[in-house]
């Protein structure tokens, strides 16, 4: 499973999840940082790529287009790149599985913080 990494994300997040997502890379490294949202959509279609963002433009793309590509919408806040990161590994299982389903397009991940 490749992951594409929309630019409000880290590139950072590329190395931190290689093992469990190789061939993943961010936008800033395909030479599409600031492109239009269709052109990421495209390339991502065109390559095989799962869209992660917290964008909601991709959110709302996937619901009236579909997949591919497929999209992971992170609804994680704030949050720093590290829990980010293990958020993704967290739910590796369940992403691997949302690829495989022919029908979903859209996939959500939320960060749930424990009270303390």
């Amino acid at each position: 499973m490749k992951l594409l990494f929309d630019e409000n994300l880290s590139p950072d997040l590329v190395g931190l999840v290689r093992d469990e997502y190789p061939g993943s890379t961010h936008v800033r490294d395909l030479g599409l940082r600031g492109a239009p949202d269709g052109q990421i959509w495209d390339h991502a279609r065109d390559n095989g790529f799962v869209i992660v963002s917290k964008d909601d433009d991709f959110r709302q793309r996937s619901l009236l287009e579909g997949a591919p590509p497929k999209v992971v919408w992170l609804q994680v806040g704030n949050a720093g790149t590290a829990p980010i990161a293990g958020l993704l590994r967290e739910q590796a299982r369940r992403l691997r599985r949302f690829e495989g389903e022919e029908e979903a397009a859209l996939l959500i991940v939320s960060l749930v913080r424990r009270a303390v």
